[in-house]
């Protein structure tokens, strides 16, 4: 789908030679990228690529695409854990508050912000952060990566929207499990309720947000496209709206593969960790 809607939009040679160019200089330079072939051949080329691992060279950088694509990794990297440490830090003790103050003042607050969470979009929060502390409290840098301090915003503003969903999720599992048997019969039994709720609860209730969590690992790294141009983060988000600006097809495409692989391979790392957290399911 990836391949068909970005040929379909056109090919690059408009944008790869001079405004001099002549109607025959075009013609030729489509007739030697290969532009001028039917499109099922150029899909079935690009097939033959990714069986063979190469992705095709890059328009703009003039190398091979996936290594284009690598060398962004590194700073997404750093942002999708910035934002992945935000979400746990904010929706683990929103979530448990909640669950275990069930109907009280903080569960409302916990709700209300979980809503915010999802609603506000994630452009708007950016900008909005930026111009408070950025601009006008010149805390942190504006954009680019600097340093640490680069990093709060940008982990702040990809980190709340996915620390909204687990909230909701976790506050439904674990007041679940709170209301068991075995809950009251460990309540009768003299357990203190912080244990409870750490060693019983959150164990119990931890299996359905740890799948929505590597779903999120996957939008954050996704939801990153907004963010890293928001706030100029030289990352993988970045690299793909400049790639199809430019329609640098190659590298479109190499990103996209190495987003599906990485998601692919931490939901695969998270199922196993459902053993870890649950041993009935090592067990069948």
């Amino acid at each position: 789908m990836v391949f068909m809607i970005l040929h379909l939009s056109g090919d690059p040679t408009s944008l790869m030679l001079p405004l001099e160019a002549t109607p025959e200089d075009v013609e030729r330079f489509r007739h030697i990228m290969g532009f001028d072939r039917p499109l099922i051949s150029q899909y079935l080329d690009f097939l033959r690529g990714i069986v063979a691992g190469d992705f095709g060279e890059s328009f703009r950088y003039r190398s091979p695409a996936m290594s284009v694509v690598l060398e962004r990794v590194p700073a997404t990297a750093i942002l999708t854990g910035g934002a992945l440490l935000v979400t746990l830090l904010v929706a683990i003790p929103l979530g448990v508050l909640a669950a275990v103050k069930k109907d009280s003042v903080w569960d409302r607050v916990a709700t209300v912000l979980a809503l915010v969470g999802q609603a506000v979009p994630g452009f708007f929060l950016a900008i909005m952060m930026i111009y408070v502390f950025a601009v006008r409290l010149s805390l942190v840098p504006t954009y680019g990566f600097s340093g640490w301090r680069s990093l709060i915003l940008p982990s702040i503003t990809l980190g709340l929207y996915s620390a909204a969903a687990l909230t909701r999720l976790l506050r439904a599992n674990l007041s679940e499990v709170l209301r068991q048997d075995y809950i009251r019969t460990a309540t009768a039994k003299g357990v203190t309720r912080r244990i409870m709720v750490i060693r019983h609860g959150m164990r119990n209730a931890f299996l359905p947000v740890l799948t929505l969590l590597g779903i999120q690992v996957g939008v954050l790294l996704g939801g990153s496209v907004i963010t890293e141009t928001v706030f100029a983060w030289p990352g993988l988000g970045r690299l793909m709206i400049q790639a199809v600006l430019n329609r640098d097809y190659p590298v479109v495409q190499a990103a996209v593969f190495f987003t599906a692989i990485v998601f692919l391979v931490i939901n695969f790392l998270i199922d196993l960790l459902y053993s870890v957290l649950d041993p009935r399911i090592r067990y069948q």
